[in-house]
């Protein structure tokens, strides 16, 4: 009999780490303690009774097709002479009937545990069960599924990467590139360079032609960190992309179709930087599609214990060590500390102690975590900002009335204070001088 071979569809997602998997956050979960291991558990179990039955369907159709082919009479098989004994054959056809039905049963059960395992790890490095976790998660998974820009707000360090790459792994375009850049950390001259690329020749240092990251990111999703640091010439490019869903290389004039996904993100009050004149009003409401406010880690204490179990595992696992407790007065330092730079801080202080610890016990060292201001002390520094503000202000209306309300020039304010003319108009529009009133002064 000849032996037949059948390549297994490829069903199964990449699973890599069970133990990130395993510390997932599931939206609809708020159990915790023994109950949220004990769910840890169930997920385990979904993915290997996925595994198990994507088998049992494999086995099911070999059977399936091998019968069939056997009855068309294409393989030397016993059953064929079914056709003279009909009990045989009605036997047979209810066999296959019934390996059907269990097939289709299998298959449907095994796509019910694949969304399951799907939900889990879609938030794979994404912890914790607080409600205002849950809440941000919720407006991920229904805005995943769309193109819709999103803006993501908050604090430094409360995960606004990881969302993005949440949001960008759950929409159709996960088998394309996800590209992230910092606006903040390239110089000004050059961000429009390496947001949409440059011709040679376009300026002294370009030798050959070079692909910006929203060419790189076609078809995928494009994450543009710290957007409220660009410059306003850089604004107005992103804002037609936006727009348009086009652009233009420097020192090109040929038009670039692009179709990409922008997630922004911002630790920046862009209201304040709109009133001040340095964020664009028109960009602010084409990033504003879809805002997802990242809370602090104040804000979710109670997922303390969770972030605190998942970092020590990670790099105790680095560090080939075996910490199985936490000491209790750590514990309770950890969740009572303010957090000023959220996930990121506690990630770096539990990374350092975990290298440090020479026991089974974690712990960390109280110098760590300074203590907060005290309220009088915080006021005192609060104070200091308001007094430069109102030195600044002086300095400039004293510039402006020697200036005669005018800015630029050789005799204008800019000249005589120092600085470039268009650092001094966001200056003036911050602090609210109003120039005509030098004007009407030297009219008098």
């Amino acid at each position: 009999m000849a032996t037949r071979t059948v390549a297994l569809p490829d069903e199964h997602r990449d699973t890599r780490d069970l133990n990130a998997a395993r510390q997932s956050f599931d939206a609809n979960d708020s159990s915790t303690g023994p109950q949220r291991r004990k769910k840890l558990l169930t997920n385990h179990s979904c993915l290997h009774d996925s595994e198990r039955i994507s088998g049992i369907c494999a086995a099911v159709k070999i059977v399936l097709d091998f019968i069939r082919t056997a009855k068309l009479g294409d393989l030397t098989f016993p059953l064929r002479d079914c056709a003279e004994h009909p009990e045989k054959r009605a036997v047979l056809d209810s066999a296959v009937e019934e390996l059907e039905l269990l097939w289709e049963h299998l298959y449907k059960e095994n796509l019910v545990l694949r969304d399951e395992v799907d939900r889990v790890s879609m938030f794979e490095d994404i912890v914790g069960t607080s409600p205002a976790l849950q809440a941000v998660l919720s407006r991920v998974t229904k805005v995943a599924t769309t193109d819709s820009t999103v803006l993501l707000t908050g604090e430094t360090g409360t995960g606004k990467e990881l969302v993005a790459r949440a949001i960008h792994r759950r929409s159709d375009r996960t088998p394309r590139p996800f590209v992230g850049v910092n606006c903040a950390a390239i110089p000004r001259d050059l961000i429009a360079s390496e947001l949409f690329g440059h011709e040679k020749g376009a300026f002294t240092g370009a030798t050959q032609q070079r692909l910006g990251r929203f060419e790189l990111a076609n078809g995928g999703t494009i994450f543009l960190d710290e957007v409220g640091e660009l410059p306003v010439e850089t604004q107005i490019a992103l804002l037609r992309v936006l727009q348009e869903r086009e652009f233009e290389r420097v020192g090109g004039s040929h038009r670039i179709r692009t179709d990409v996904r922008v997630i922004a993100a911002t630790n920046r009050d862009l209201q304040a930087a709109i009133s001040t004149g340095t964020f664009r009003s028109d960009l602010f409401y084409r990033l504003h599609v879809f805002p997802i406010d990242l809370p602090s880690l104040r804000e979710r204490r109670e997922d303390i214990p969770l972030l605190v179990e998942y970092f020590i595992d990670r790099y105790a696992r680095k560090a080939r060590k075996n910490i199985r407790h936490v000491n209790k007065k750590t514990l309770q330092l950890l969740r009572s500390y303010p957090w000023p730079g959220n996930i990121r801080e506690l990630q770096n202080v539990i990374e350092r102690s975990v290298i440090l610890c020479e026991t089974d016990i974690f712990s960390i060292d109280e110098s760590w975590l300074p203590l907060p201001l005290p309220a009088t002390e915080s006021k005192r520094h609060i104070k200091l900002p308001r007094r430069l503000e109102a030195q600044e202000k002086g300095m400039i209306e004293e510039a402006l009335e020697a200036s005669r309300g005018r800015v630029f020039g050789p005799t204008g304010a800019a000249a005589k204070l120092g600085v470039p003319r268009s650092t001094l108009e966001s200056k003036i529009k911050a602090l609210k001088i109003d120039k005509s009133r030098f004007r009407a002064l030297s009219e008098i």
